[in-house]
């Protein structure tokens, strides 16, 4: 259906255009619909996924002579022509699939940062979706630097900004605590929080290229995603 696909890192599952068998299969990062012909039921396919409340882009592969009939009424998060390359298609998913991670972060009051995951309703950070095991203060510590990705804080401020005015312990609190996110982190991750020699500490998010270099098979992040790595196609 999409030849541009098997030239990408992607796991790809065809599946008979049937939404029950989709419902009850493993979740894909994406889902594609063959719109190349038969249009009717495709749209009817789209409006079905929609409806079930999918949670993940749904996307439209057509022909440009049936680029006409889309419309809002399908319910796709984009459109792809069947002999799009795949620079094209590595690059919509990658829209695809962050703007809708971000809208979903903005509306639960999520903070995102590359991998990093932190619900501050309930108290849970994630990294790559694995819960992070971390006391009151390290995840406090970790979401203000996470709120304000880049900036950086001396030990000071963040003993006034997560341990209060009234707390009358050293700066050497902030480093035990910065070594232990550090350690929970892991190797992979314990650079996001960054030190400022003679300073203090950042947040620092990885970029796609240390993404890439560390995770072959996913070519990278945009808007502080996870880049599609399977998918599913309805034929």
């Amino acid at each position: 259906m999409l030849p541009s696909l098997d030239l990408l890192p992607h796991s790809v599952r065809t599946a008979p255009r049937d939404v029950r068998t989709l419902v009850s299969a493993p979740s894909p990062d994406a889902v594609m619909v063959d719109a190349r012909s038969e249009l009717s039921e495709a749209r009817a396919t789209c409006r079905m996924l929609t409806a079930t409340g999918l949670g993940v882009p749904l996307i439209a592969v057509v022909t440009e002579a049936g680029l006409v009939a889309i419309n809002a009424d399908w319910g796709v998060d984009d459109v792809i022509l069947a002999n799009a390359g795949p620079a094209e298609v590595e690059a919509r998913l990658r829209v695809a699939v962050g703007r809708l991670n971000s809208a979903t972060a903005a509306a639960g009051g999520l903070i995102r940062g590359g991998e990093l995951t932190i619900d501050p309703d309930t108290y849970a950070a994630k990294l790559k979706g694995r819960p992070l095991d971390l006391t009151y203060k390290e995840f406090e510590l970790l979401k203000f630097l996470a709120q304000h990705p880049g900036r950086v804080f001396t030990r000071d401020q963040l003993l006034r900004e997560v341990w209060g005015y009234d707390y009358f312990g050293g700066t050497r609190t902030v480093d035990v605590h910065v070594r232990r996110l550090r350690a929970k982190l892991g190797s992979e991750y314990e650079s996001m929080i960054g030190t400022v020699r003679q300073v203090g500490y950042k947040f620092v998010v990885p970029s796609s290229r240390q993404l890439t270099d560390r995770e072959p098979e996913l070519p990278g992040a945009l808007l502080d995603s996870r880049f599609p790595e399977s998918m599913t196609v309805l034929r």
